[in-house]
């Protein structure tokens, strides 16, 4: 009696063998109740703050139990020699200016890249022929606009591919070479794998566009410009302009990391500069710039001598100047710019 009740007891056991199964299952109620409560907390005091939250709480829950293997150091070691052998160039994604290629070793998965100068300098010019150059390699540019619509920005690409002088947009004073010239650019354009959003303005929508372009196509190298920093809606109200600025910038940092893509976040310079004799930028002219310093990977200033004097031996000179570069050198690089087409080139 008493070893036919010891069998019975053993062979009622749980095995153990399905226990990742019911993990995952206690996983996923658990998640979808978490959601459910964050959505009947939202329906019963909807808001526009209470959207942008319902989301990244959603976006928050749906991650929280993805089984995300953590790689030993011993991996990490591996794969780090395996790169070496394997490795024919720069690791990431080159940009066409030799020399600032040279300095930055490309555009590098999971950066956070700050692009900054003062207003009419060139910043969107600079990131629209970054864009250019990378889908021409057959790759994927995403592009973020909260300032200009898709149609402007179009136009200002055809203008630097074709080499029509963008004041002829507006004067409609098209020659036959510029007919010809644009409709070749047009066709070129049409190839690319370019995507423009202008209706995503807080960081929320942000976030999940750029999830969403990697996710349908992963496989695509992607770089994402954002443009630009100080018009991003907050996902809620801060006291300090600061604090809001490095929450978005970590939470673009943290993005770039997840999708494992460079973000370049174009960024506006405070009107501090102007009133010093040189005129270059200085970290401290970013506005929030010490949230700014700690989450980017590399920031870059644009400065042009002609922007502030009518005669000078600069004229058409662009400097980027590499302020901080979190793994590798600083300087400057000086580029072509032609600002009547908005098109850069290298002088090396």
């Amino acid at each position: 009696m008493e070893v036919s009740y010891l069998l019975k007891m053993a062979e009622s056991i749980a095995t153990t063998v399905n226990i990742k199964h019911h993990e995952r299952l206690i996983k996923d109620a658990y998640r979808i109740r978490k959601g459910r409560e964050a959505a009947l907390k939202y329906t019963s005091n909807p808001s526009e703050e209470g959207m942008d939250a319902l989301i990244k709480n959603l976006q928050h829950f749906r991650e929280e139990g993805a089984n995300k293997e953590e790689k030993t150091t011993y991996d990490y070691l591996i794969e780090l020699t395996e790169e070496m052998y394997a490795s024919d160039g720069p690791t990431g994604f080159m940009s066409t200016y030799q020399e600032l290629d040279d300095m930055t070793g490309g555009w590098q998965k999971g950066d956070l890249i700050i692009v900054a100068a003062r207003p009419s300098v060139g910043k969107t010019a600079f990131a629209l022929n970054l864009a250019a150059s990378h889908c021409k390699n057959g790759d994927a540019a995403t592009i973020i606009s909260l300032e200009m619509g898709s149609k402007q920005l179009l136009q200002r690409m055809i203008s630097a591919e074709a080499r029509v002088n963008g004041q002829k947009w507006r004067t409609s004073s098209f020659s036959e070479k510029d007919y010809h010239q644009a409709s070749l650019a047009v066709g070129e354009i049409s190839n690319w794998d370019l995507t423009i959003f202008d209706k995503k303005r807080t960081i929320s929508e942000i976030r999940y566009a750029i999830r969403r372009q990697v996710h349908q196509n992963p496989d695509a190298k992607y770089i994402t410009i954002v443009d630009y920093l100080q018009m991003i809606i907050p996902a809620k109200q801060y006291d300090r302009e600061d604090i809001s600025i490095g929450e978005m910038t970590r939470e673009l940092k943290l993005l770039a990391i997840e999708m494992e893509v460079p973000i370049l976040l174009l960024s506006q310079l405070s009107r501090g500069v102007e009133a010093r004799h040189n005129k270059r930028p200085l970290m401290s002219d970013l506005r929030g710039s010490g949230n700014i310093e700690q989450d980017a990977d590399l920031i870059m200033f644009l400065y042009r001598e002609d922007y502030y004097q009518n005669e000078t031996d600069k004229a058409d000179v662009m400097e980027v100047i590499l302020q901080k570069h979190r793994n590798g050198p600083v300087g400057t690089v000086e580029l072509g710019f032609f600002k009547e087409y908005g098109h850069f080139v290298g002088r090396g």
